[in-house]
């Protein structure tokens, strides 16, 4: 390994640590599907079974396993825990980060280092890169085999090809059927768009669909031979029915996923643009290409980036349910787009094309500060759920209009692409390191089951059964997560007829009498991070246990 490789290596072991692993358990499972897919990897182990995902000891088919395999091996080596719930995503998200390094280094070189920092940098990748969800694999396996499908293209190298079919099948167990959907229409946009239409027969290459089948199909088989309703029911409902009506009341509208794809560029949200108008200005311009042009396939990998970032936002933007983290596929691709732009801007044809316009400087640099306002005031924003006024606000401002002059000085001047790199990363790091030192404590206070978990464990003498009341799924989930055992909910599932914990939102207590006539219930505590009371409920004439 050169030193060049060496110092290469050290600066993104470095970054991706930060970014992707540091303070993983700072707080804890937030949101719904953290504790959900958490809880269902660990049932899986407990069970020893890596066919069936469960969940309160029920079959749980409205995922594919690539995530809960990921866990339970996490599990098996750290034990469980929400960091180790987390891993899988971060690991992943390396990978995109390598995967991204090691193309543009053997057929970009120059700039690997350049392309590796931007997708790692990315909100929407660091993100994720942070959860226990499947959204992170299903991008760095799309992302993967997008690249290897790029390479046999442009080198004609079969077992690039294969790296293509591979990395769709372990999508396939990653999410399901929409990434080798997705990867179809990027490849068929890309080839309407040189009108090389011969490229999508090309594509269908026998042994790496026996490949794909080979890896994707097995787990299908299996799952489906134990659990006779797991093709209507992942299939069916969690893909087609998901895409085509609003199941599951994630509706959004049709322009969502435009300022969610700029988010989730972030902070590099306004070069992705300038990136992208350029080949799509050139190719509409020159829609009747020279012969020379067609050939040059550094402009062809800057459609095919482009194609590949827009075809899961207008995907996305059609299906009737919209989530944040079904856009993270496209975000690989703003990232190269960036770096093949950068490129040209450095090409040696005089030192004024290194510069950035004044306009493009400005904006980037107040782009890239803005993150950092919030996370200094993230504590008020989850506390009192609004931006306080006088010496806090002031602070934040401050810090930020350093940044952004800082940045947009920089940029301006003759170097100023070669800098930019480096003066972006920084207020990156630092907004993600702001986050974990002032906002782990609200954040698992506010947002996480965690601390009530451990409260109401501190107070038991034996462990009970709980239910919960009109509270959140995310509350519900988590208690299940953090305690190891079925939380019954009162609104679906029913009363619980033995004596049993209960959880409800603060001030519940006639309605508890109302739902649970002739039961003794006793006020236990009150948990004001969440405005949650907790009961102890026995049958008539019994006494809270001691």
């Amino acid at each position: 390994m050169t030193n060049r490789a060496r110092a290469d290596f050290l600066l993104l072991a470095g970054f991706c640590s930060f970014l992707f692993f540091y303070g993983l358990g700072q707080f804890g499972l937030i949101g719904a599907d953290e504790p959900r897919y958490a809880q269902v990897a660990r049932e899986m182990l407990e069970r020893h079974d890596w066919i069936t995902p469960v969940l309160g000891g029920e079959p749980w088919l409205e995922k594919p396993p690539l995530y809960y395999w990921q866990t339970v091996v996490a599990y098996k080596l750290f034990g469980v825990s929400d960091w180790a719930a987390r891993l899988p995503s971060a690991l992943d998200a390396t990978f995109l980060v390598l995967a991204v390094y090691f193309f543009l280094r053997r057929f970009r070189p120059g700039s690997e280092v350049d392309g590796a920092l931007i997708s790692a940098s990315c909100a929407g990748i660091i993100g994720y890169a942070r959860a226990a969800s499947m959204d992170m694999a299903l991008a760095a396996a799309f992302s993967i085999g997008m690249l290897g499908w790029w390479v046999w293209r442009e080198r004609g190298m079969r077992i690039y090809l294969a790296v293509f079919y591979g990395f769709m099948g372990l999508e396939m167990l990653a999410k399901g059927p929409v990434g080798p959907f997705l990867a179809f229409l990027v490849i068929a946009l890309y080839a309407t768009t040189v009108r090389d239409l011969r490229l999508i027969l090309k594509t269908l290459w026998a042994p790496g669909i026996v490949l794909f089948c080979v890896i994707a199909l097995p787990w299908y088989f299996a799952v489906q031979i134990r659990n006779p309703t797991f093709f209507h029911e992942f299939i069916v409902e969690h893909n087609l029915a998901r895409f085509s009506k609003n199941l599951y009341h994630h509706t959004e509208p049709v322009w969502y996923y435009l300022p969610v794809t700029a988010l989730a560029l972030i902070p590099w949200t306004f070069f992705v643009i300038a990136a992208l108008v350029q080949p799509v200005r050139s190719w509409w311009e020159k829609r009747e290409l020279p012969e020379i042009r067609v050939t040059e396939f550094e402009y062809q990998f800057s459609i095919f980036a482009s194609c590949w970032l827009i075809v899961p936002l207008i995907f996305f933007s059609i299906s009737k349910s919209k989530l944040p983290g079904y856009i993270l596929p496209a975000l690989p691709a703003g990232a190269l787009l960036l770096t093949g732009y950068l490129r040209q801007g450095l090409e040696p044809k005089g030192p004024q094309n290194e510069s950035v316009s004044k306009s493009l400087a400005v904006l980037h640099g107040l782009l890239a500060a803005a993150p950092i306002i919030p996370a200094l005031l993230i504590a008020y924003l989850l506390t009192q759920h609004r931006l306080p006024g006088g010496q806090p606000m002031l602070v934040a401002l401050a810090v930020a209009f350093v940044l952004c002059a800082g940045i947009s000085l920089t940029l301006v001047r003759k170097a100023g692409l070669r800098m930019l790199r480096f003066v972006t990363v920084i207020p990156v790091v630092l907004t993600v390191g702001t986050v974990l030192k002032l906002g782990a404590a609200p954040l698992d206070q506010k947002l996480s089951a965690r601390p009530l978990s451990l409260e109401i464990a501190a107070m038991e003498t034996r462990s009970l059964p709980l239910a919960v009341f009109h509270v959140q799924r995310e509350l519900e989930y988590g208690l299940t997560f953090y305690r190891n055992r079925r939380t019954v909910n009162y609104d679906w599932e029913g009363i619980l007829q033995g004596e049993h914990l209960l959880v409800a939102p603060e001030n519940s207590q006639l309605d508890i009498a109302r739902l649970l006539p002739g039961r003794h219930v006793s006020y236990l505590g009150h948990y004001a991070a969440q405005r949650i009371d907790y009961y102890w409920v026995g049958a008539a004439g019994t006494v809270p246990a001691q």
